[in-house]
């Protein structure tokens, strides 16, 4: 029987040109920092000016989550890769999309700016009370609880930290780093 021989790891490795950038693409979004997704998994970045919900790309239909309000005119669908086919999903934006190559060190992490938790909080209470049968009386701590537990499961478009994955800054300027799985695999949930 062979041996297995095991690697010993240096951190000087990651030092290299080749190992110490990465490859981002820079996603503009409304009401939250621009988003940053690895490059490599961009598929495709097409012009397309029609709110939609669901995007055909070459013959597979995928999931579209927007990065604006409906009240703004898209221009930009961006495909990304999923961890299965069926889990591809589509950005739906406007602005200019930007690649660029950074250096690891050069990537901080950061909270959320203050600004971006105040609109994402006020998005979900305003949610919340819309939802919210009218005459329906809730004990206020069990709403709480409620409310934190839907957050934890499920995302929803118009409040950041259901789907927020990290906040980072390059050069000083916040980006956010979405839960991708998570959005695919309840984009695709939602649409079976």
């Amino acid at each position: 029987m062979k041996q297995i021989l095991k690697h010993s790891f240096e951190a000087v490795s990651l030092l290299t040109t080749e190992n110490g950038l990465l490859d981002i693409t820079i996603i503009p979004a409304t009401n939250q920092p621009d988003w940053i997704v690895p490059s490599s998994l961009v598929l495709s970045v097409d012009d397309f000016d029609e709110w939609v919900w669901n995007y055909q790309w070459q013959q597979q239909e995928v999931a579209v989550f927007h990065l604006l309000p409906p009240e703004k005119t898209p221009s930009k669908m961006i495909v990304l890769e999923g961890n299965t086919s069926a889990h591809r999903i589509a950005l739906q934006t406007t602005g200019e999309i930007k690649q660029r190559q950074v250096r690891i060190s050069d990537v901080k992490d950061i909270d959320l700016p203050e600004r971006y938790v105040t609109m994402s909080q006020d998005n979900e209470h305003a949610e919340a009370k819309t939802s919210q049968p009218v005459g329906s009386s809730h004990n206020a701590n069990n709403n709480d609880h409620t409310e934190k537990q839907t957050s934890a499961e499920r995302f929803r478009e118009n409040v950041v930290l259901s789907y927020l994955f990290q906040t980072v800054a390059i050069d000083s300027t916040p980006y956010l780093v979405a839960d991708l799985d998570k959005i695919a695999h309840q984009l695709v949930d939602l649409d079976s």
